[in-house]
């Protein structure tokens, strides 16, 4: 059978700050600049999500994008949207809230809720010109 590739984008707003506790002040802020501000920023993420499988011929559907909407904004907008990730989300207690961390924390919690006979890609925007996929 053929493979063909559905997207579901959603939109998120979240704050965080990009520190690493084992690392001087100085040094964080160096590294992370203005994303190391102790009072956080925000940003209004766009996640597209990419699912890839074959045509059920029963439904017509590689996936039914109804379910999809429903299986982001329960295990996702529900845990990161309106929140501090890095005081809001577990994930994020020991993992610093780059894009990159994001979009892996993302991924692995859609990978145990979507059947693996269904390729999953995700592209996480952090700003309209900043954004990460996974995999890549």
């Amino acid at each position: 059978m053929k493979k063909i590739a559905v997207f579901r984008k959603e939109h998120f707003n979240a704050a965080h700050r990009l520190h690493n506790a084992t690392l001087s002040d100085a040094k964080n802020a160096e590294l992370f600049g203005k994303c190391n501000n102790p009072n956080y920023h925000g940003h209004n993420y766009e996640l597209i999500v990419k699912l890839t499988g074959e045509v059920n011929p029963e439904t017509g559907y590689v996936y039914d994008t109804k379910e999809l909407s429903k299986l982001l904004k329960e295990n996702i907008l529900e845990r990161f949207d309106h929140k501090n990730l890095n005081l809001d989300v577990p994930e994020f207690k020991s993992i610093n809230p780059t894009a990159e961390n994001i979009v892996l924390v993302i991924y692995d919690i859609l990978r145990a809720q979507i059947d693996t006979r269904y390729e999953l890609n995700l592209r996480l925007y952090e700003t309209e010109r900043n954004f990460v996929e996974y995999p890549a």
